[in-house]
């Protein structure tokens, strides 16, 4: 999978810290921080082992040939394959932490996932707009570069933290359980998350949120949802964004909805435009309907705990 695209070999910043992740041979993973040497080289020390490799330019990559994913030169496809199994078992096992934590507190996390230019930042600072006022809020803003976003974020008056993935093209479970601990978010609060803008490899990651929300502005192809099936498969929403601009295009909002549901019939659909504000608030409402589902989820699980802990107490004064 990412081993292929590249970003399994990238280095990762959370609000400008740097650190380095990249995969060995034999499928392990691991991050750590880093100084750059300028001279085109940088060195990793494992124990007393070390080892460096070049950056390169763009112009120096190679990308194999064959389907996508599919292929890694001097690297056999069945170890490739392992790699890639143990790089997403590794990740599961972050992300179900992550959706642990949320669940023990009743968090209600949201996965945004998206084109570039879809308008997922703008989308999410007309929402908390909307519901800061009614819920704590906060963010995880995933980009290649820049704070940009997080800066947007952070004017409405929430936190947000910045994770930039350099060559990599997702946010993954190990960054955002980095982000839950930097972050600290309260008790039945609302924790977003703007992934990289890409509509590949954020499908495969899970990052321990409660839902994928794709994002599928008016000015892409009504087609985008059957070109990349895996992401709208993923999620369990699709807003179609942008919708203001639909007297100005050719653009069928109807087929885009049909091509989405042959993906995924069970797909709730809500059109939206983060520009004039229509179809805002049947978006607050259904993340209203989420937090309200976690708040009680995580009630009753306290309560469920509490008559444990009185059944414990009696039986042992029953001794």
């Amino acid at each position: 999978m990412c081993t292929v695209c590249g970003c399994g070999a990238g280095e990762t910043k959370i609000d400008g810290a740097h650190e380095h992740t990249h995969v060995h041979e034999d499928g392990t993973v691991h991050s750590h921080a880093h100084d750059h040497v300028h001279d085109g080289q940088h060195t990793h020390a494992h124990g007393d082992d070390h080892h460096h490799h070049e950056h390169r330019g763009a112009h120096d990559l190679d990308y194999g040939s064959g389907p996508a994913h599919a292929h890694v030169p001097g690297l056999p496809q069945a170890r490739m394959v392992q790699i890639e199994q143990d790089i997403l078992a590794k990740n599961n096992g972050y992300a179900m932490a992550n959706r642990q934590h949320f669940d023990a507190h009743g968090i209600f996390a949201l996965n945004l996932v998206s084109s570039p230019g879809s308008g997922k930042t703008t989308l999410l600072v007309k929402t908390i707009e909307l519901l800061k006022g009614m819920v704590a809020i906060n963010v995880v803003e995933g980009d290649q570069q820049t704070a940009n976003d997080a800066e947007r974020i952070r004017a409405t008056g929430v936190q947000a933290l910045q994770i930039n993935t350099g060559k990599g093209c997702h946010l993954d479970g190990h960054m955002v359980g980095h982000a839950v601990q930097r972050l600290q978010p309260a008790d039945e609060s609302l924790f977003l998350i703007e992934n990289v803008g890409n509509l590949v490899c954020p499908a495969a990651f899970d990052l321990g949120e409660h839902h994928k929300v794709a994002i599928l502005s008016v000015t892409e192809g009504e087609d985008k949802p059957l070109k990349y099936p895996d992401m709208f498969a993923a999620a369990d929403v699709m807003l179609l964004n942008k919708c203001d601009l639909l007297p100005y295009l050719e653009f069928d909002p109807d087929l885009a909805e049909a091509n989405a549901r042959r993906v995924n019939p069970h797909l709730t659909i809500i059109r939206v435009s983060a520009s004039s504000g229509d179809g805002l608030s049947a978006w607050v409402r259904w993340i209203q309907s989420g937090l309200d589902a976690q708040c009680a989820r995580r009630a009753a699980s306290v309560d469920a705990l509490k008559r444990r802990v009185a059944e414990l107490e009696r039986q042992l004064a029953e001794k």
